[in-house]
């Protein structure tokens, strides 16, 4: 069976490489002992992340001329992540998101001084579009304003919140709105490249339960000036350009929470091949065994759907925004369950910060949420695939 089924056997071949050289850096560098310890600091591991980057995989396939990178090939980086070292993998999310805008929409100038770094792991980007008034409904409830002033450039006022990676990144790219709303709510956004060192710039880190090694931020823009050629895109339509990139956002999130379930998934096997009661292992009893046939289940369904919704990415079918919705509802689903299970599984062991099923406990609920709540993911399925009236 090959690693990645249903590619072509070149691609599967690539798609076993790329998993396999992944497991080396993470295997050399970030012991699960490692990767604990993080956690517990709430530190980010830059030396991982560097080498990751070293090895060419935040860049991929992209280039300084604004190829992109191959979707199959973000997948099979993010998984293996999201199964170790998951934090990482979700500041992978954010700069291959980052990534795939500047490919889209930047300049050339804006490439060669953002896109060379961040192949090279020497800074990282951070997304600024969460406020706290909009999450889901942000474009019609931004409150962060962009005013043009006499000489060209722009004024940045108010705050956003649950930002991944803002207090160590280098660069932020920020939505503001710059036109009232007239018809659709989505217009009159634009996107801006902030350095994350301009003046007037702060920000605070968020104490939450899970991503504990990549910090998630609150950043206040207190009359932050930035110049014209800051602008990212077309002016005005910076809501409708991310919109082009939240396809590939979601299918990564589903990628990272496969990897998330994974992880747990075996480490839960492991413990229950190994820890005796009455006489035998724990995972010769029924329920137990029951459970853990379900979580493998659930990963397979879950890794088909991510595999599928990749190739139709790629290959620009019209159901891809479908099958990557059905991708990131299973994947979160897969990873939210089999977490659950591991954690009865473990029983009081689960509870230990000494085991990593914790930690992928914690995690696993960022993409239940992330980038948009599986209730509104299910809302677009029943109305873009079941033809069912709109219900929001």
């Amino acid at each position: 069976m090959s690693a990645f089924p249903g590619l072509p056997i070149d691609e599967a071949e690539d798609a076993a490489e790329l998993r396999a050289l992944v497991r080396e850096i993470v295997t050399d560098i970030a012991t699960p002992a490692r990767i604990r310890e993080y956690d517990e600091r709430e530190a980010f591991d830059d030396e991982l992340y560097r080498a990751l980057a070293q090895a060419g995989l935040v860049q991929l396939e992209a280039d300084l001329d604004g190829t992109p990178a191959r979707a199959v090939s973000e997948t099979v980086v993010l998984e293996e992540l999201g199964a170790t070292a998951t934090s990482i993998a979700v500041s992978l999310v954010v700069q291959y998101m980052g990534l795939a805008l500047l490919c889209a929409h930047g300049t050339p100038e804006q490439r060669e001084a953002v896109l060379a770094p961040l192949f090279a792991g020497e800074g990282r980007v951070a997304f600024a579009l969460s406020e706290p008034d909009g999450g889901t409904d942000v474009a019609r409830q931004m409150r962060v304003r962009a005013t043009r002033q006499d000489d060209g450039s722009w004024r940045l006022k108010g705050t956003k919140t649950w930002i991944s990676g803002a207090s160590d990144c280098r660069w932020m790219v920020v939505l503001a709105r710059t036109a009232e709303i007239e018809r659709a709510a989505i217009d009159g956004i634009t996107m801006f490249l902030v350095p994350r060192d301009a003046t007037g710039l702060e920000v605070s880190v968020l104490d939450t339960i899970g991503i504990h090694s990549l910090s998630t931020c609150e950043v206040v823009f207190d009359d932050v000036v930035v110049p014209a050629s800051a602008v990212l895109g077309e002016e005005g339509r910076g809501f409708r350009q991310v919109i082009g990139t939240l396809n590939g956002e979601r299918l990564n999130a589903a990628a990272v929470a496969l990897g998330i379930a994974r992880g747990a998934h075996t480490a839960a096997v492991t413990y229950a091949r190994e820890r005796q009661a009455f006489g035998r292992p724990i995972g010769a009893f029924q329920v137990l065994q029951h459970r853990l046939a379900d979580g493998a289940v659930a990963i397979e369904a879950a890794r088909g759907l991510v595999q599928r919704a990749a190739r139709a990415t790629e290959d620009g079918t019209p159901s891809a925004s479908v099958l990557t919705a059905m991708a990131k509802v299973a994947a979160s689903t897969a990873s939210t369950d089999v977490t659950d299970a591991g954690m009865r599984v473990l029983g009081g062991f689960g509870l230990s910060r000494e085991a990593d099923m914790q930690r992928f406990f914690r995690d696993a609920r960022l993409y239940t949420f992330a980038p948009l709540t599986d209730e509104m993911i299910r809302n677009f399925i029943g109305e873009h695939h079941l033809g069912l009236p709109r219900s929001y």
